[in-house]
């Protein structure tokens, strides 16, 4: 695995935080008129932060693992509306979010750190992407991180043009 995709794994909790942080509280719950151009899931700040735990724990987690235990593993996508509905993501406590994400992400970081070649190199199928490494996979989650963080700034930017 590449180092700068490890290090941003690694990195990306702190600036999760940061990015939510700069949405200011009475719009942490607060969703525009229209979600066109939104580089992320259509989600509030809250929801948003709620999304990237549960796809940590509930996809990759289980998708890393079953990657490495079964051959050639057809990887379910997630419906994130549902999970978000389910899970109530709009009455979240950001604190516990944060804390369970932190762990989840560092356990992440601690079973791609300690993998072999070998291992990266195993194959799976995922849904809506088709047939991967492992090697992939940590590339995508690198990548949905980055588009979460791009979603969080475009809401900053709808929030901004909602005051005029």
């Amino acid at each position: 695995m590449h180092p700068i995709t490890i290090a941003a794994l690694a990195a990306f909790p702190p600036q999760l935080e940061a990015h939510y942080a700069a949405i200011p509280a009475e719009f942490r719950h607060w969703a525009p008129a229209s979600w066109e151009g939104v580089p992320s899931e259509p989600f509030t700040a809250i929801e948003q932060i709620c999304h990237v735990r549960d796809i940590e724990i509930d996809g990759y987690h289980l998708r890393f693992q079953r990657t490495l235990d079964e051959a050639n593993p057809l990887l379910a996508s997630i419906d994130s509306d549902i999970l978000a509905r389910e899970r109530n993501y709009a009455a979240a406590d950001p604190a516990e979010i944060f804390m369970s994400f932190r762990a989840a992400r560092a356990k992440t970081v601690e079973l791609l750190s300690g993998l072999d070649q070998e291992q990266f190199r195993r194959s799976a199928e995922f849904e809506g992407y088709g047939r991967l490494t492992l090697r992939s996979l940590a590339h995508y989650l690198c990548s949905h991180d980055q588009q979460h963080l791009a979603g969080l700034q475009w809401l900053l930017g709808k929030i901004e043009a909602s005051r005029l």
